[in-house]
């Protein structure tokens, strides 16, 4: 059975940058070097694998990946840290009176 990783790395500009892969290991080392010069982690390095999840279908992976992409930093962090009491109060808009 194939595994599928949805990663978040933190890059040395203090920002985060999601992703997703089958070889996880080997991944985070093309981010590490530079393999490929238009990614955004290019001019960002080095980075720090902070989060990782495993998933066996591709679909759900792919889909949780857009999903932490759109998230707030905050609702990363949460997500990072195991602070999952905390997301779905991180999912409400805050609207301006």
């Amino acid at each position: 059975m194939k595994i599928y990783c949805v990663y978040i790395l933190k890059c040395s500009d203090n920002t985060y940058y999601t992703g997703i892969t089958s070889t996880l290991e080997k991944r985070i080392i093309e981010h590490q070097t530079g393999r490929h010069i238009e990614s955004y982690t290019y001019n960002r390095r080095p980075v720090h694998l902070v989060f990782y999840a495993e998933f066996t279908n591709p679909e759900v992976a792919i889909s949780s990946e857009k999903q932490i992409k759109k998230w707030s930093r905050a609702k990363k962090e949460a997500l990072i840290n195991g602070e999952f009491e905390k997301l779905p109060n991180l999912a409400k808009k805050k609207f301006r009176k």
